[in-house]
């Protein structure tokens, strides 16, 4: 099931569309609830957000579907937790740089992306 969401996903949204339209809506029907994943040792990472102009990523497992995002957050520390979508529009890096969706990144086990 889990693979077949995966191909979907990367069929329907390859390396296209606008960095800033960070929640397309192919991804808002794919992406797991809040807590959904709870019980899940190796959840999929199905989303990157990154600064241009910084170090910061951010690496989404699970949606509210309005707001709100979890997963793997790679700053100061990397760490697990909850993200801000509106947050993340309104922020801006050192060069004053907008926070971007990365276009060419393919869903992935977090395991992967933490290697």
């Amino acid at each position: 099931m889990i693979d077949e969401l995966v191909r979907s996903f990367e069929t329907a949204f390859g390396p296209s569309g606008d960095a800033h339209d960070y929640v397309p809506d192919v991804v808002r029907k794919i992406i797991p609830k809040l807590y959904a994943n709870e019980e899940v040792e190796d959840p999929i990472v199905w989303i990157k957000f990154f600064t241009p102009d910084s170090s910061w990523t951010w690496y989404a497992t699970e949606f509210d579907g309005d707001d709100t995002f979890f997963g793997l957050v790679v700053g100061h520390e990397t760490e697990f937790g909850y993200f801000s979508l509106q947050e993340m529009r309104d922020a801006r890096g050192p060069a004053r740089l907008r926070i971007e969706r990365d276009l060419y990144f393919q869903p992935k086990k977090l395991l992967a992306v933490k290697r």
